[in-house]
């Protein structure tokens, strides 16, 4: 069972601004009834302040406490303040949500934005461009990409937490890991400058520990550090990973390009 906030639990009993502006200037959706959420958000404007918020969902609890609060946060608002509102805000404001409902909150934000793009006439039809990720949630690779930059997300378990993507039939999940590991080789290039050691040792443990280790222990699997001499790191597997036959696809395929992903593409992993 998942510990919630009072703030929470007092907006899931009792929603504020429930149902629908007939005479809406602008009106926002998410989600979608097949996956399980949807959000519809209903803005009154005048003169550049938001004078009026409904909302209408399905969904869980989270989900109906984050259109809540977020209904509340925008009332009495300038459009310019209320484009700044972002998922996390609407999260602290809740007093914080547990990490698998956090996509609630992004639920928000993403109803939100649309809403805005609506009532300022921009193109908010997806892009032939935007790759579709995950299928049993509608999820594509810009909704994952804006969710990592946004909220420094660095885990498979965290996008799906942020976004759902790959928490149904999983199919996904590499080409989840996929767009972490190009994300962060794209932004962390400053990162790849010469390290000390010590320095190395460090880094590699902590993305071990952080990204690769939860992903193993799932499948009662484990990795160690074992040295690292220049570019090549030595590890151990542990667990049901020692001696499977797939030891090397996971080595090469998941635990390489995670440590290529921040310390560069001359990183080499080898078993001991």
């Amino acid at each position: 069972m998942w510990d919630y906030t009072e703030e929470v639990m007092e907006h899931y009993r009792n929603p504020k601004n429930v149902g629908k502006i007939d005479n809406a200037d602008a009106i926002g959706e998410a989600g979608s009834l097949t996956c399980g959420d949807a959000l519809k958000i209903y803005l009154k404007i005048d003169n550049g302040i938001v004078t009026d918020a409904k909302f209408q969902t399905f969904g869980c609890g989270s989900a109906v406490a984050s259109s809540s609060v977020l209904t509340e946060m925008v009332i009495g608002k300038s459009l310019e303040d209320v484009k700044k509102i972002t998922n996390k805000e609407i999260a602290e404001k809740l007093g914080g949500l547990p990490p698998e409902k956090m996509h609630c909150s992004v639920m928000g934000h993403e109803a939100l934005e649309n809403a805005l793009s609506n009532y300022f006439h921009e193109d908010v039809a997806p892009s032939t461009k935007d790759k579709m990720i995950c299928t049993c949630f509608s999820v594509t690779e810009k909704q994952i990409i804006n969710a990592i930059k946004e909220n420094g997300l660095k885990t498979l378990d965290e996008v799906t937490n942020y976004t759902k993507a790959g928490g149904a039939c999983g199919h996904c999940k590499e080409s989840i890991q996929g767009i972490l590991n190009k994300y962060y080789h794209i932004n962390q290039k400053e990162e790849k400058a010469a390290l000390t050691t010590t320095q190395k040792i460090l880094k590699v443990n902590n993305i071990i520990e952080n990204q690769i280790s939860p992903e193993l222990r799932k499948d009662n699997g484990d990795i160690e550090l074992v040295d690292i001499d220049g570019d090549k790191i030595y590890v151990k597997l542990r667990g049901s990973c020692s001696g499977c036959k797939n030891s090397t696809i996971t080595l090469k395929n998941f635990v390489e390009a995670t440590l290529r992903a921040t310390l560069g593409d001359e990183i080499e992993v080898i078993e001991v």
